[in-house]
């Protein structure tokens, strides 16, 4: 059983094996300049779903389905997901498979950086694919919509972390409707649970404990976390994931679904 953040070291001692199935999410064309040897390379935007003004939802059963089998990915792969920017785009994969009841799943400890910068094998072919048949069935566990939100506005148990810059926080930058933040919300941007000496990898257990501690983010509680369309945020459900916090959930949708309706509060 792989562990859900897998160091590159790890990842190579396992290239090849039957039911490990590598996903690159990284940009296309850095992606035919190099990418771990038989990695399968996926554009973003297929796992999501869009509904304007309203983006980063989470796409239906036939969708997601058809870009997995497409992928060659069946009921019994792990699957290894990175990137090229620190690892949203990788994260949002991992969630979106959570959702959907698959948890053999790892992200790459500082995705294409670290492989790059420390010297792991690299290719620039295209991968012969396999195509699968695999149609998983959309669940409740890890997600969380605006309903949902506004039912737990006030309980003690259940704290909203808010994984964007500070600016759109506090509403000083707006991208929606509204600006600002969910009512009561903490706020802990994406980026600082990365170490940048250490090529974009999670900084240590002790250090990310501190930083949600200080917050009242504790593995006690619910923790339901955002973003402005559940890209950055996937990130912290997987940091959070990773620390052994148990009851997370991702809004698909975030801030672009929030700070768009009528009917809900901000701060």
């Amino acid at each position: 059983m792989l562990p859900l953040i897998i160091e590159p070291d790890e990842l190579e001692k396992n290239l090849g094996k039957e039911n490990i199935a590598v996903v690159d999410l990284s940009k296309a064309d850095v992606y035919t300049q190099a990418h771990i040897p038989g990695a399968l390379h996926l554009d973003y935007p297929q796992i999501l779903l869009k509904k304007p003004p309203v983006m980063g939802l989470i796409p239906d059963e036939e969708s997601f389905g058809r870009v997995l089998s497409e992928l060659g990915i069946k009921e019994g792969s792990h699957v290894i997901a990175y990137d090229d920017e620190g690892g949203g785009k990788a994260s949002r994969l991992l969630w979106t498979l959570y959702v959907y009841g698959h948890k053999n799943i790892s992200l790459l400890n500082g995705g294409l950086h670290a492989w790059m910068n420390e010297g792991h094998p690299s290719d620039q072919n295209p991968v012969q694919i396999k195509k699968s048949d695999y149609m998983p069935k959309q669940g409740a566990e890890g997600a969380a919509d605006k309903n949902y939100i506004l039912s737990k506005l006030k309980d003690k148990d259940s704290v909203l972390l808010d994984a964007r810059s500070l600016d759109e926080f506090t509403g000083a930058k707006k991208f929606a409707e509204k600006a600002g933040h969910i009512p009561g919300a903490v706020h802990l941007e994406w980026t600082a649970a990365m170490d940048q000496t250490r090529n974009l990898r999670l900084k240590s257990r002790e250090e990310l404990a501190s930083m949600l501690s200080e917050r009242g983010i504790v593995p006690e509680k619910e923790i339901i976390v955002y973003c402005q369309t559940h890209h950055r945020s996937a990130h912290t459900f997987i940091m959070l994931k990773s620390l052994g916090y148990e009851n997370v959930r991702g809004y698909a949708g975030s801030w672009s679904d929030w700070g768009n309706s009528p009917d809900t509060p901000v701060e």
